[in-house]
């Protein structure tokens, strides 16, 4: 379970900012130049350069970790075979901080340590199913697609547009895309869906916005 979530939240997030910030960047362009080989060249540096960095970000962010996962896999094997009354002691307590009496804490602990002491304070003290560790490589793979796909939404728009209104077409098409990209989200973490919605359109609405008044500042003083 947590490496399929640690895939879908390097999904969404590599999506949304694939969208975002390829949008930002055809759209701002467009708004220094009608050049459509200029924005189309931008759009696909965008794409290409985001889509690379995203996924190295996230292989990096979750080799870290990783590397803290197995520092305490190996804290715990090695504190347990040293001194495995202490460990017992310590889930025994564990388990009364979780709210159980102290017979029903002593019990958990015995039954869980004659089954897996190991499991049992990975779970307790850091959240960890050593079965079920997260991959760097999963997670960087997840995060390039999603972006690259991401990505493709407003780079495909704004070349296929008509050029009298490719920065709206392509504005609205970006914030239909993040709409749905917010429901999506808010869905796999259980939240309510409208506020995702709105933070991510309003976000990316102003994100536009700026690149685009940016982008035609710069055109005019160039020109």
């Amino acid at each position: 379970m947590g490496e399929r979530l640690n895939r879908l939240r390097a999904a969404v997030l590599g999506a949304n900012d694939g969208i975002v910030s390829t949008a930002a960047v055809v759209v701002g362009v467009a708004g220094a130049t009608t050049n459509s080989r200029e924005i189309i060249t931008a759009g696909v540096a965008a794409l290409v350069g985001g889509a690379v960095s995203m996924a190295l970000g996230e292989y990096v962010s979750v080799s870290s970790q990783r590397d803290a996962e197995n520092a305490a896999i190996g804290t715990e094997r090695k504190l347990h075979a040293e001194d495995p009354a202490a460990e017992l002691n310590h889930l025994v307590q564990a388990y009364k901080n979780s709210g159980l009496s102290e017979e029903t804490a002593i019990a958990v602990a015995r039954e869980r340590t004659a089954i897996d002491p190991l499991a049992a304070h990975l779970e307790v003290h850091y959240g960890i199913d050593e079965e079920d560790l997260v991959s760097p490589w999963s997670a960087a793979i997840a995060s390039f697609l999603a972006f690259f796909a991401g990505a493709l939404i407003p780079l495909i728009t704004i070349i296929l547009a008509p050029a009298a209104a490719r920065v709206l077409v392509t504005v609205v098409i970006t914030l239909i895309a993040l709409a749905v990209t917010g429901y999506i989200s808010a869905k796999l973490g259980n939240a309510k869906p409208w506020r995702a919605v709105l933070r991510l359109v309003v976000g990316g609405g102003l994100a536009l916005a700026v690149t685009f008044g940016v982008g035609s500042l710069l055109g005019t003083s160039v020109a």
